[in-house]
Protein backbone atom coordinates (compact mmCIF):
# COMPACT_ATOMS: atom_id res chain seq x y z
CA UNK A 1 0.00 0.00 0.00
CA UNK A 2 1.20 3.34 -1.00
CA UNK A 3 -0.58 6.55 0.71
CA UNK A 4 0.58 9.87 -1.00
CA UNK A 5 -0.85 13.38 -0.43
CA UNK A 6 -1.12 16.18 -3.21
CA UNK A 7 -1.14 19.78 -1.89
CA UNK A 8 -4.56 20.56 -3.70
CA UNK A 9 -7.26 18.36 -6.07
CA UNK A 10 -5.92 19.71 -8.69
CA UNK A 11 -2.31 18.52 -7.83
CA UNK A 12 -4.61 15.07 -6.29
CA UNK A 13 -5.60 14.67 -9.59
CA UNK A 14 -2.84 15.30 -11.44
CA UNK A 15 -0.42 12.61 -9.36
CA UNK A 16 -3.21 10.02 -10.42
CA UNK A 17 -3.40 10.60 -13.86
CA UNK A 18 0.74 10.33 -13.71
CA UNK A 19 0.55 7.49 -12.17
CA UNK A 20 -2.19 6.33 -14.33
CA UNK A 21 -0.42 6.90 -17.17
CA UNK A 22 2.79 5.40 -15.78
CA UNK A 23 1.05 2.30 -15.54
CA UNK A 24 -0.18 2.10 -18.50
CA UNK A 25 3.09 2.99 -20.46
CA UNK A 26 4.56 0.04 -18.33
CA UNK A 27 1.97 -2.44 -19.47
CA UNK A 28 0.64 -2.71 -16.08
CA UNK A 29 -3.09 -1.21 -16.01
CA UNK A 30 -4.70 -0.02 -13.36
CA UNK A 31 -7.83 -2.19 -12.39
CA UNK A 32 -9.27 0.40 -11.07
CA UNK A 33 -9.42 3.71 -9.96
CA UNK A 34 -11.73 5.81 -7.74
CA UNK A 35 -12.82 9.05 -6.72
CA UNK A 36 -10.82 11.06 -9.63
CA UNK A 37 -14.22 13.51 -9.87
CA UNK A 38 -13.84 14.87 -6.89
CA UNK A 39 -10.08 14.43 -6.33
CA UNK A 40 -9.87 14.38 -2.36
CA UNK A 41 -9.20 11.35 -2.16
CA UNK A 42 -8.34 9.32 -5.54
CA UNK A 43 -7.60 5.13 -4.90
CA UNK A 44 -5.71 3.29 -7.74
CA UNK A 45 -5.94 -0.79 -8.02
CA UNK A 46 -2.73 -1.86 -9.08
CA UNK A 47 -3.01 -5.10 -8.64
CA UNK A 48 -0.58 -6.28 -5.89
CA UNK A 49 -0.23 -2.52 -4.95
CA UNK A 50 -3.07 0.09 -4.01
CA UNK A 51 -2.26 3.76 -4.15
CA UNK A 52 -3.69 6.46 -2.13
CA UNK A 53 -3.32 9.70 -3.04
CA UNK A 54 -5.18 12.13 -0.79
CA UNK A 55 -5.75 16.30 0.29
CA UNK A 56 -3.83 16.88 3.41
CA UNK A 57 -6.80 17.31 5.13
CA UNK A 58 -8.83 14.06 3.65
CA UNK A 59 -5.77 12.39 4.59
CA UNK A 60 -5.60 13.43 8.80
CA UNK A 61 -9.05 12.97 8.36
CA UNK A 62 -8.88 8.77 7.67
CA UNK A 63 -5.65 8.41 9.00
CA UNK A 64 -4.94 5.11 7.39
CA UNK A 65 -1.49 5.44 8.58
CA UNK A 66 -3.16 4.28 11.95
CA UNK A 67 -5.33 2.45 10.92
CA UNK A 68 -2.47 0.16 9.62
CA UNK A 69 -0.48 0.70 11.91
CA UNK A 70 1.36 -2.22 13.85
CA UNK A 71 -0.07 -1.25 17.38
CA UNK A 72 -3.59 -0.86 15.68
CA UNK A 73 -3.09 -4.40 14.31
CA UNK A 74 -2.00 -6.30 17.56
CA UNK A 75 -4.60 -4.21 19.49
CA UNK A 76 -7.12 -6.00 17.40
CA UNK A 77 -5.63 -9.46 17.69
CA UNK A 78 -5.54 -9.16 21.11
CA UNK A 79 -9.31 -7.99 21.17
CA UNK A 80 -10.30 -10.67 19.09
CA UNK A 81 -7.89 -13.02 21.75
CA UNK A 82 -9.94 -11.83 24.19
CA UNK A 83 -13.45 -12.45 22.96
CA UNK A 84 -12.72 -16.49 22.51
CA UNK A 85 -13.17 -18.87 25.39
Amino acid sequence: MVIASGRSKRHVNAVAERLLKQLKDDGTPALAAEGRENSDWVLIDAGDIIVHVFRPEIRALYNLEKMWSVEAIGAAEEQALAGED
